[in-house]
Formats: C-alpha cells, sequence, structure tokens
C-alpha cells in the first residue's frame, strides 16, 4: 500500500469524525449542548475531507485514490454506526 494512500486516508478519516462530532442534528438527538457546525464550517470540512482525494489524482496515483475511496467510505460507515444511537424495541406496535 503506498504511503500517500495512508496519509491521504488518515488526513480525511479525521476530518470525517470531525464533521460527525459537530453535526448539530446528532447532537440534538443525543440531547448534547452546543450547536454544532455552522454551515460555512461543514462546507470547509467536507473541503478538507476531500483534498486529500484530490491531491491523489492531480499526483498520476490512481491507485491511492481508489484506496483512499474505499477508505473514507468506509470509515464514513464506522462513523456513522459509533455515533448512532441505540433504538430501543417498540413493544406496543402492532405490525
Amino acid at each position: 500500500m503506498s504511503t500517500l494512500a495512508v496519509i491521504a486516508f488518515a488526513l480525511s478519516a479525521a476530518f470525517i469524525l470531525a464533521i460527525a462530532l459537530g453535526d448539530p442534528k446528532r447532537r440534538r438527538a443525543a440531547q448534547q449542548s452546543g450547536e454544532g457546525h455552522s454551515p460555512a464550517q461543514r462546507r470547509l470540512l467536507t473541503f478538507c475531507v476531500l483534498l486529500p482525494g484530490f491531491i491523489c489524482i492531480v499526483r498520476g496515483d490512481p491507485s491511492a485514490f481508489l484506496i483512499w475511496l474505499g477508505g473514507c467510505a468506509v470509515m464514513g460507515w464506522i462513523t456513522a454506526v459509533a455515533f448512532s444511537r441505540p433504538v430501543a424495541a417498540d413493544r406496543g406496535r402492532k405490525g
């Protein structure tokens, strides 16, 4: 695995985690204090997530780009699962 792919993924993973920590909807649902990130902050963080992948493309390393892309997708799913709230079963629901 190329060093570029690992560094690019590590940078993007940090920003994906930052986006998740400041997500206003998740913070409201978890009844946490604070407003979360503003729309401008979320756009900046999203740009920072995508920048390492763009660098992989510009450097002409398609394998690093694909490793970065797959890693970011997996990191996104892991982050979503890690920050999800457990849902209690609906006991009175008829179905």
